[in-house]
């Protein structure tokens, strides 16, 4: 009789200790698991932080590329005036050079030896310029 309570206490006390490690297995999957929930919590904070601030990059981009799309359209447009303004200035300047010539060729040639004269003086500048670099 003395032999079967010590199989029952034996039993009970392996039964206690298996128990224990067991708990103990359990309290550490726990914590492990509060520890990988906190992660992926994280994680997933940072990720919608980073989905929101390239939104953000994204429309902030493409405020600016329509702005300087628009800026473009308008350089455009303002070259285009100017290109034609141009066209009519020098027609206007060939039509005034072709009156003045028809009515006072002396004062035009003597202009167009001017405009010579004053592109020579530049050139002569020019090298100048370039000599006193080369020194």
């Amino acid at each position: 009789m003395l032999d079967i309570i010590y199989i029952i206490v034996a039993f009970i006390v392996g039964l206690a200790i298996a128990w224990l490690f067991m708990y103990n297995k359990l309290v550490k999957s726990r914590k492990e698991l509060k520890s990988t929930q906190g992660f992926l919590e994280s994680e997933k904070l940072m990720k919608e932080t980073l989905q929101k601030e390239l939104a953000a990059v994204h429309q902030n981009k493409m405020a600016i590329e329509l702005d300087l799309t628009q800026k473009l359209q308008t350089a455009d447009k303002i070259m285009r005036q100017m290109d034609s303004d141009i066209l009519l200035l020098q027609k206007s300047n060939e039509e005034t050079e072709t009156l003045l010539e028809a009515r006072q060729p002396e004062i035009h040639a003597l202009k167009i030896q001017l405009i010579e004269a004053q592109n020579a003086v530049a050139r002569y500048k020019a090298q100048l310029t370039d000599k006193e670099k080369g020194q």
